[in-house]
């Protein structure tokens, strides 16, 4: 693919409404989700009943189905013998199949983009091998990262490992400038072209280089990645969009320690990655170890497989399942798993946010629960609590999203269980007492923490000066957590 059909290509997709909506309108909420399952044949039906070039492009790029030459040429004004020569695309007497996905994506910002990439593998269950320089297109890993990586407004940013380049689309969005390093030759050409149909070629800089070796001696206000985090016993062919080379989750740990060196001061790592889980150790504490003293860390495991069906869902994205080689590859890979002692292993996010202080804030957290998408205000806010000193003199307020849940027998004069549970990012919930229930809904700005423990103290008869020293520990986690927040600066202040 070269530059040059960027544009027109854009023009044609715009042309047609070929946009993540109106592909949704056009298929129903059934047939589209039934295709993110890789499942064609509700999506075809839709599509074959309708005509004009929107359902055409559906039926080309998304179904992988051919389509006759009149409707490419109806959909494609002036491009298909051009796109047949780049290889997007093959033309036989009569019809015209796609070599190439091209797919409509869009932005939590309303932003219309396409991604082009490597045809989706397995459709419809059928087998189907991916070449060693298969070249991803928009997966569930990407869209995970890029719900949680922040958006504000940076200089620079790394897209470290970019495949198609999608993650650099979106940081394009917010960046002055993208650095998008990969070591696949047939990656590097898409990206480059994905930046060029989507209008921000001058703003992405694709280096082809190993991890951060393209990009020696720079920082970076926001590094993103989804790196090739398979644990496989790298055996066979190699699919670099997936299998680092390195042995275990080396590469993960080379890029979480090796990052600092990359960031500018308050600057962050974002990674979407696995890890063993070893049968002797804990994952939090292993993972501690990788963690660089100038960082504020915060850890999420979302999941966690078993070795068996960590090898079963691999084996699947790659084509094997079914294949001759299948059951061989299947113990192979269990067999290496259990000589490394790998009991299990996880899934999630890794952020590492620049201090320059030896003493960063750590958080390592098991939080398979449901989330609140995108993820990335909640990592931002994690980091403003990392932030806060927590004094008895500090004013705090209960986050607006947070609720009170109590339980008890009917009748009964005071709840057995207090729980504030939250509405929105992690949605975390704790159980706390009537002291630190007391408090949290003291919690207005007006008072300082040591004032309302003194007077929830009073109330209830204890020591104030105890009450207060026991419990700044436990304000300290209500704030860490998310549950109390900083209360803005009066004005008088502000105006100062």
């Amino acid at each position: 693919m070269t530059p040059d059909l960027a544009a027109p290509l854009r023009d044609a997709l715009l042309e047609a409404d070929f946009t993540f909506d109106a592909v949704g309108d056009l298929l129903g909420e059934v047939a589209h989700a039934a295709l993110m399952r890789n499942e064609t044949t509700p999506a075809g039906r839709r599509a074959e009943a309708e005509p004009g070039p929107l359902a055409t492009l559906v039926r080309l790029f998304l179904l992988q189905r051919t389509v006759t030459a009149d409707e490419a040429d109806a959909a494609l004004p002036g491009l298909v013998d051009r796109l047949t020569t780049a290889g997007m695309l093959v033309r036989s007497v009569g019809e015209v199949a796609a070599r190439l996905d091209c797919r409509p994506y869009g932005t939590d910002h309303g932003l219309d983009l396409w991604v082009v990439s490597d045809l989706t593998p397995g459709l419809d269950g059928g087998p189907q091998r991916v070449a060693t320089d298969h070249v991803l297109g928009i997966s569930a890993a990407s869209t995970s990262l890029a719900q949680l990586t922040l958006r504000q407004e940076v200089g620079t940013s790394l897209d470290l490992g970019t495949g198609c380049g999608v993650q650099a689309l979106h940081l394009a969005e917010h960046s002055d400038r993208v650095v998008a390093t990969d070591v696949n030759q047939r990656a590097l050409a898409v990206a480059r072209f994905n930046a060029a149909l989507n209008g921000v070629a001058d703003r992405v800089d694709v280096r082809d280089g190993s991890f951060f070796a393209p990009v020696a001696g720079e920082r970076f206000d926001l590094i993103a990645t989804n790196p090739p985090f398979v644990i496989s016993p790298a055996t066979g062919e190699r699919l670099v969009y997936r299998d680092s080379g390195l042995p275990g989750d080396r590469v993960v740990e080379h890029i979480v320690r090796t990052a600092p060196d990359h960031l500018t001061d308050g600057g962050w790592c974002q990674v979407l990655a696995n890890w063993v889980i070893a049968a002797d150790r804990s994952w939090d504490e292993r993972l501690a170890d990788w963690l660089p003293d100038e960082c504020d860390a915060f850890v999420v495991q979302r999941e966690v497989l078993d070795p068996a069906a960590y090898v079963e869902l691999w084996l699947k994205d790659s084509g094997h399942h079914g294949a001759p080689d299948y059951f061989q590859r299947y113990d192979t890979w269990l067999s290496w798993l259990e000589e490394q002692r790998v009991a299990g292993v996880g899934f999630g996010w890794i952020n590492l946010r620049r201090t320059g202080t030896a003493d960063g804030v750590r958080e390592l957290l098991e939080w398979p629960y449901d989330v609140e998408q995108p993820i990335a205000p909640a990592i931002a806010g994690w980091a403003d609590a990392a932030a806060t000193a927590v004094e008895p003199g500090t004013r705090l307020v209960v986050r607006e999203d947070v609720r009170q849940e109590t339980v008890g027998a009917v009748g009964a004069e005071d709840p057995a269980t207090i729980v504030l549970r939250q509405q929105r990012g992690l949605r975390r919930a704790r159980q706390v007492d009537t002291v630190a229930a007391a408090l949290v809904g003291a919690c207005d700005g007006e008072l300082a923490v040591g004032q309302i423990l003194a007077a929830v103290a009073q109330l209830l008869e204890l020591d104030p000066a105890a009450t207060t020293a026991d419990r700044m520990a436990e304000v300290t986690e209500l704030v860490r957590e998310g549950f109390l927040v900083a209360a803005p600066a009066p004005r008088a202040q502000l105006r100062a």
